[in-house]
């Protein structure tokens, strides 16, 4: 059978790239090809763009209230698909059916979220500010904004941001990952059915070049990214150096604590869900779990035990508890992180090199993979690895631990599992990461709080949903008056 190329979407219709060169879109339990994706030029791109700023003034005139009601209609239809688009997520990303459900159901929060734009847009008044005189400030939209997503969360990422920029008034464009496009694809069919005005939303498919486009184009106000950080620092820069907004969510090293008091069977449960969900393949992910004082040997046994339980396979299959990683290419570099540890003088404690699945012989797999003594000058404990691989610390004290913690390059996420009030509140207090859990395996914020990271791990000043994409996505224009 002939495989099928997917096609962009711009001024409200489905048009092919005219491209040369395109990419397979692979089952990664499988090896199987789903689809090809075209790489879309650079003047692809800029006729987007240009299509998208032409239909920004009457949708920039268009009430909050109406602009609401599109999302409205998508939120249903959404829910209409939602186990549609969730196998779709599972066939092109590796995901198990449960992971895929549960970032749908992510995405379709921003969706509900954004729907309240009428109330999370309003400004702000004062009559008097001196006599006779009024102050208002008004959020306004800008014109076009951009997203490039990572191939991780294909369906949800997306949807952190267009839902919001659009009820704001602002057309968008969006870039997925030429790695995983098919759960885009099936939204904008979607979109299309809800009747968004031609040029609104656009879906331009591609790769750097692509990016490129989007980043220097004079036309675009402002650029939204998730990724690894050197991509997002390299967005960052040639974004605002063109002279536009950016938010740009880079990679992670998460660390997390367990304290001698811990609930350990309650800690163990919500950490193999986070170093190894989603095969690992997240920025919340746990890497470092930093075990404090005596309990490491109770605590490391139970680890062992429940990471030995995990079942590989194909996500679809209600047997899997993780599935593949994204490419051969991954698994490769994987594989070398592994050997880089073990040559460096880790412990491997629990080795996912030669994992097996019979029912999928091509498919891309990983093992659980759980290290200790492991030391903080070691690559394994340094650089983002990208998959189900974990790191076990024994330090002294919360004091120790939160010294290890600042010496990371990385700041996105970190957890403390703990009865202690007082040391939660120590820990939340100290530690400088921006997205903190407290007996929480995976510390990430529902779509109506701010979703980003410190240091390395994010470039910009303003984050993903929550406020700060109402934010981001307007300027705060402020009216001075008096009337004679």
């Amino acid at each position: 059978m002939s495989v099928k190329t997917i096609r962009n979407y711009v001024g409200g219709k489905w048009v092919s790239s005219k491209s040369t060169k395109a990419l397979d879109v692979r089952n990664p339990a499988t090896d199987e090809i789903l689809a090809r994706v075209p790489l879309s030029t650079r003047e692809e791109v800029n006729r987007a763009v240009a299509i998208a700023k032409s239909a920004f003034d009457e949708w920039r005139e268009t009430p909050p209230l109406v602009r609401a009601r599109y999302f409205f209609k998508l939120k249903n239809l959404l829910e209409d698909h939602f186990e549609e688009v969730s196998q779709l997520l599972v066939k092109e990303n590796g995901k198990t059916l449960p992971e895929a459900r549960g970032s749908m159901r992510r995405a379709i929060e921003n969706v509900e979220v954004a729907s309240g734009i009428p109330s999370l847009m309003m400004g702000y008044s004062l009559e008097d500010i001196a006599r006779d005189i009024d102050c208002v400030a008004m959020r306004q939209p800008l014109g076009v904004f951009a997203c490039v997503t990572p191939f991780n969360f294909p369906a949800m990422v997306p949807l952190w941001f267009f839902p919001f920029a659009m009820a704001c008034g602002n057309t968008f464009i969006v870039k997925p990952s030429e790695q995983t496009p098919l759960c885009q694809n099936r939204i904008f069919e979607l979109m299309h059915e809800v009747g968004f005005p031609p040029g609104v939303i656009n879906l331009v498919n591609g790769a750097k070049e692509a990016v490129d486009a989007l980043l220097e184009h004079p036309d675009v106000c402002g650029i939204s990214f998730v990724g690894s950080s050197p991509v997002a620092r390299y967005v960052y820069s040639t974004a605002a150096a063109h002279g536009k907004r950016v938010q740009a969510l880079g990679g992670a090293k998460n660390f997390l604590v367990v304290m001698p008091d811990a609930d350990l069977d309650g800690a163990v449960a919500a950490l193999i869900d986070s170093c190894f969900g989603c095969a690992g393949e997240r920025c919340l992910a746990g890497s470092l779990l930093v075990v404090v004082g005596d309990v490491y040997e109770a605590f490391k046994e139970r680890f062992l035990r429940a990471a030995r339980k995990i079942v590989l396979g194909n996500g679809l299959d209600e047997k899997t508890t993780m599935g593949p990683v994204i490419s051969k290419k991954h698994k490769e570099r994987i594989l070398g992180c592994i050997d880089s540890a073990v040559a460096e003088g880790a412990k491997l404690l629990l080795d996912g090199r030669e994992i097996r699945v019979p029912d999928h012989p091509k498919g891309y797999f990983v093992g659980p993979t759980i290290f200790e003594k492991v030391k903080p000058s070691m690559s394994i404990a340094k650089e983002e690895i990208f998959g189900p691989v974990v790191c076990l610390m024994r330090v002294k004290s919360l004091k120790e631990a939160l010294e290890l913690i600042s010496q990371s390059e990385f700041g996105n996420a970190t957890s403390i599992f703990t009865q202690s009030g007082r040391h939660a509140r120590e820990f939340a207090y100290r530690v400088g990461i921006s997205m903190i859990g407290v007996n929480v395996g995976i510390a990430a914020p529902m779509a109506f709080f701010t979703f980003g990271g410190a240091k390395g791990s994010f470039f910009g000043d303003l984050k993903a949903h929550g406020r700060d994409s109402i934010e981001f996505f307007t300027d705060k224009r402020v009216i001075i008056s008096r009337w004679f």
